[in-house]
């Protein structure tokens, strides 16, 4: 043998010893190790009934979402409810021989070793077992002694449970971005659908975001996404999922993806978020983890209705409102890459506001504005759309309100599809519609925006309820022999100083003028105050007070003063829709209550709620106390303040009243059908004046009759029964018992014709009067 030859055969001879004994050491340290790990490996047995973190999730009552809680958003959804598509598309690019292995894929790990060893893009050889095993139980840490433990839970896991079963975890465990967890909780928040109804696209999409979500984020990243997507058709190809027909298609599919401003969405903000109060309440922080299911009473239909017609009603009043400038100005340079670049900057800190978007200013006149939104889209404002903004405008506007090139706007879209120039409101508003028959919360809108304000004016703002509130003065006066027909004269007041033990008051009426004798019919029709504080002198403010505690209201909040007949006191929207509803269902208190029950996810009942029959609810009034005070009410929605509800409802069975407080700081509209009572406010979170010629019937009543319009369609028009113990005489209802002049006649009638001598309108009045109405004041 040539010596060359002997010498390579020992070298040789030399390295492969060396290697076996480098191999019997590293087998020996392996095992070593796995027999010190080993019996230091979790119990996975807790998988068999794989229990992940659920968020709580609140549904209106037909089973639309309105609300999740918890920091995992995820659908657990059973291995056999997954669509094949989305296994397969996971297979394809995660584990395509996932049912072939037996947890760790040799195979994979050979074919990544060379991959790496030939220097091209580096793979790696986690199987699917191989993830579950490290996403549930281990770290995220790249070490040695972690990829061990990571192998011994993959055989664990292998060992325990089923292929099926280790695939169902994974498509329900991993995190894919935007809070989401799994792929049924991924397709609701990319695509705002149902797993089962994703396509081949779609699925292909998802699939690609285990490997790094926020890098193919198809919102954040659509470029990134798109390449990793039509990547992941090519392997569903290769490996036989698809066919070349379905590829082909699949990667002309135009994805069509769920934007924050979808319009699918049920605004219904802070009805979740009472409802998570409540259900945390009850559970504790379990609440967000156990996968609780809450159904609400409010409709989403309706809910939506009452959500689009209040910011409406606001954005109608901010129309006519004094132009406060642009919210920012930045410097738009004149690269247009770089002009893109600081338009996305200055807008990531302006985000659109429902339909109130945000845009920059690019270019300005007087007769034209060219403005750039976030996505790149220009849009133009000509014409009409300018007219809100004509201050800023103006050659000689101040520089913070002046329109220039880096101005940060609101615009909105008009019916008839062109722009228009706003602002976002300083005003609030709120709007509750309950069923006066159970209680149950229809619709919840407790502010112009949640994210924007999360303070709820539905349940939380006390306000004067002004003109609002003297329907309940009235009820209290027809059990004192009062009726529609009593007559009131309408003719001014004077209160000195000494009988109020303040400052000397003349009430008004908010037009100013004073009409005479009118009946207590007349008086609430046209919401005349001093009508309503006669009423009230007679009733006695004491007796006013105890009567509309029947009601629901706190007395405490309702001082026992002649201002209490023009709604002084306090009250929330919620308070006044539930008085309302006693009217409405024919004199009983119902409690307004808004979730009907709670399951497990599983769908097992926790709780259920049935509300009583309303019989079964404490009486508030009397039957025709309630009768009689509707027909009033109907006469205020037919012929009085509020006279555009039937006009344009144009239906019979509205009843309501108008409340507009002092100084305009408060406008209201209550009122009902009788199957639906509801209330709108609008005003400032630190009362102001809304505007000399704002009131309830201008501002708040229009918000409500869009409501009406939609929530009463299809619904009967209801016909009043006449209660035991009334009459009509001459076209007017009575209590029975003063049909025939037996009850209170007239109010004030004294100075209605002034003879001679008499004192003129707002003289004090004389001692004895005085000394009557500081009684009245006191008690």
């Amino acid at each position: 043998m040539p010596r060359a030859v002997r010498w390579l055969l020992l070298g040789f001879t030399w390295i492969l010893g060396l290697g076996v004994a480098a191999t019997l050491t590293g087998a020996l340290a392996i095992g070593l190790g796995l027999a010190v790990a080993y019996p230091n490996l979790p119990d996975v047995s807790d998988l068999a009934d794989y229990r992940p973190k659920l968020p709580l999730r609140v549904y209106s009552a037909e089973g639309a979402l309105l609300g999740e809680f918890g920091e995992e958003r995820r659908n657990l959804t059973p291995i056999q409810d997954i669509p094949p598509v989305m296994t397969n598309a996971v297979l394809a690019i995660e584990d395509a021989r996932f049912f072939q292995h037996g947890g760790v894929d040799y195979k994979g790990v050979l074919r990544a070793a060379l991959a790496n060893l030939g220097r091209v893009k580096s793979q790696g050889a986690s199987t699917i077992t191989m993830q579950v095993a490290r996403n549930v139980y281990l770290s995220s840490e790249k070490t040695f002694t972690r990829k061990i433990y990571e192998i011994l839970l993959t055989f664990k896991l292998e060992h325990l449970l089923t292929k099926n079963q280790i695939l169902e975890i994974y498509m329900n465990q991993i995190y894919l971005g935007n809070r989401a967890y799994g792929f049924a909780a991924a397709a609701e928040t990319y695509f705002g659908k149902p797993l089962k109804s994703i396509s081949i696209a779609e699925a292909a999409m998802l699939a690609g975001l285990p490997k790094a979500p926020s890098a193919y984020n198809p919102i954040s990243n659509p470029k990134r996404a798109r390449i990793r997507q039509l990547y992941i058709i090519d392997r569903m190809l290769e490996n036989g999922f698809i066919t070349a027909e379905e590829a082909t298609a699949a990667k002309q599919e135009d994805l069509k993806l769920r934007s924050s401003t979808d319009s699918t969405r049920i605004h219904a903000e802070y009805v979740a978020e009472m409802a998570r109060q409540l259900i945390y309440a009850q559970y504790g922080p379990e609440a967000y983890t156990r996968g609780l299911n809450v159904y609400t009473t409010l409709n989403a239909g309706e809910q939506e209705t009452a959500y689009t017609a209040l910011r409406k009603g606001i954005m109608d009043y901010e129309r006519r409102q004094h132009y406060r400038g642009p919210e920012r100005f930045v410097s738009l340079p004149s690269a247009s890459e770089e002009t893109e670049d600081a338009i996305d900057d200055a807008l990531a800190n302006h985000p659109d506001n429902g339909n109130v978007l945000a845009a920059v200013v690019l270019e300005v006149n007087a007769k034209r504005i060219l403005a750039a939104r976030a996505d790149g889209e220009q849009i133009e404002i000509t014409g009409e759309g300018l007219k809100p903004a004509q201050s800023g405008l103006s050659e000689k506007a101040p520089p913070n309100i002046k329109l220039r090139r880096g101005a940060v706007i609101r615009v909105v879209q008009t019916p008839k599809k062109t722009w228009e120039i706003t602002q976002l409101p300083e005003v609030e508003g709120a709007f509750v519609a309950i069923d006066p028959r159970s209680g149950a919360i229809r619709a919840l809108v407790g502010g112009f925006d949640f994210d924007k304000n999360k303070f709820n004016h539905v349940t939380q703002a006390w306000r004067q309820p002004g003109s609002a509130f003297k329907p309940f003065i009235y009820s209290a006066a027809l059990e004192k022999g009062f009726t529609p027909a009593t007559v009131i004269n309408d003719a001014p007041l004077f209160f000195s100083a000494g009988v109020t033990g303040g400052q000397p008051w003349e009430p008004k009426n908010y037009d100013g003028k004073y009409d005479g004798p009118m009946t207590m019919r007349a008086g609430l029709a046209r919401s005349k105050n001093v009508v309503s504080i006669r009423i009230l002198q007679a009733v006695g403010p004491k007796n006013g007070q105890d009567w509309v505690t029947r009601f629901g209201f706190e007395a405490d909040k309702h001082p026992p003063y002649l201002t209490m007949a023009l709604g002084a006191g306090s009250v929330t929207p919620m308070q006044l829709a539930s008085a309302y509803a006693v009217f409405a269902n024919g004199g009983y208190r119902v409690n307004p209550y808004l979730i009907t029950r709670v399951t497990d996810h599983k769908g097992r009942i926790l709780s259920d709620f049935q509300p009583p029959a309303v019989t079964d609810n404490p009486r508030a009034i009397e039957p025709r106390n309630a009768f009689i005070m509707n027909s009033m009410l109907q006469e205020v929605a037919r012929s009085g303040t509020a006279a555009r509800a039937q006009a344009t409802l144009k239906r019979p069975d509205i009843y309501g009243k108008t409340g507009t407080t002092n100084d305009a700081v408060d406008a209201w509209f209550a009122g009902f059908q009788p199957t639906l009572a509801a209330v709108t406010w609008i005003g400032y979170d630190t009362p102001r004046n809304l505007g000399s010629r704002e009131t309830g019937g201008g501002l708040s009543l229009p918000v409500w009759i869009s409501f009406m319009e939609k929530a009463l369609k299809g619904v009967p028009v209801a016909e009043p029964t006449v209660p035991a113990g009334v009459v009509n005489v001459s076209g007017e209802w009575f209590y029975e018992e003063y049909a025939r002049n037996a009850g209170v006649a007239s109010v004030g009638m004294e100075s209605a014709a002034p003879t001679d001598g008499a004192p003129a309108p707002g003289t004090p009045p004389p001692p004895e009067e005085r000394n009557r109405i500081l009684d009245l004041f006191r008690n």
